[in-house]
């Protein structure tokens, strides 16, 4: 689910595609129907949001530790799974004590899961290891406890809206606009241009959504929207810079349209944490 901002559209092949290379059609179909189960989920009991972000964290770390088993590399699969869940579920009731103790279990006990294979690449499947149980679960648990306050609902929107109007608004910008690359070496198809939109979209959504759903402040909503579209960026590119390394065009091919969950999870993983800090700082 992670946005493709700054005008980077997924280099997805399609059987009809767009002037940016996407098969918008199947992508639009496949981001309203997921789009659809959030909002259910939120207007209805929010607490199941936690079970789509465990759900979804599940799918995203089977698929990066597949890719990097394409590149050589070995990630403790099974510690990594179990441990995220136990890091999700435990941030609902005991927030971030229950998420880093979690955390820190999984981490030592894919420390030991790796004896059986040796030294030989110990440190390199270690490091993917923890990566791996960093950037998907560890960012995802902070998705899950937006929801856990009483306004958690409005903070989960206001979190996914911004990153879904950071991502409309540097792929509409970057397509018509996009003259000057940003990251040329990593994705070519990202420019400034894209990122300004990504701002101005991004910016403008965290005011509106601050001020409708929390009663905050319109300059902590621009904040909040700015704060979204870096991290956003930035778990893009990191996503690219991951891809390009392992000489692999996407994670998956689960999505039609996006490729695999963690492909649509980049920008989105690394957000919730930018989300939840500056919410946590300015809604009380």
């Amino acid at each position: 689910m992670g946005a493709q901002v700054a005008g980077s559209p997924a280099d997805v092949p399609a059987s009809k595609p767009s002037r940016a290379g996407r098969d918008l059609r199947a992508a639009i179909l496949v981001g309203v129907g997921l789009g659809a189960v959030i909002i259910l989920s939120l207007l209805t009991v929010r607490q199941t949001f936690i079970g789509i972000v465990a759900a979804a964290a599940a799918v995203s770390t089977w698929e990066l530790a597949q890719a990097f088993r394409k590149g050589g590399i070995t990630v403790a699969l099974w510690p990594a799974l179990i441990g995220g869940q136990a890091m999700i579920w435990l941030s609902w009731p005991l927030e971030r004590s229950g998420l880093m103790t979690a955390f820190v279990i999984t981490v030592l006990v894919c420390m030991i899961w790796r004896f059986r294979g040796g030294s030989d690449g110990y440190l390199r499947d270690l490091s993917a290891s923890v990566f791996t149980v960093a950037y998907v679960p560890l960012f995802a648990a902070f998705a899950a406890m937006l929801v856990v306050p009483e306004d958690g609902a409005g903070r989960v929107f206001a979190f996914l809206i911004g990153v879904v109007l950071s991502d409309v608004g540097g792929y509409a910008a970057g397509v018509f606009l996009g003259k000057h690359p940003m990251a040329p070496t990593i994705s070519p198809k990202k420019s400034w241009e894209g990122f300004a939109g990504s701002l101005v979209a991004g910016m403008v959504g965290g005011a509106i959504t601050v001020i409708t759903f929390l009663d905050g402040q319109w300059w902590q909503g621009v904040l909040f929207g700015a704060a979204l579209v870096v991290t956003a960026t930035a778990g893009d590119l990191v996503e690219s810079l991951i891809k390009r390394d392992l000489g692999i065009k996407d994670m998956g091919n689960l999505l039609p349209g996006h490729g695999g969950l963690m492909d649509r999870m980049d920008s989105l993983l690394p957000s919730a944490v930018a989300s939840w800090l500056m919410l946590h700082l300015f809604v009380q």
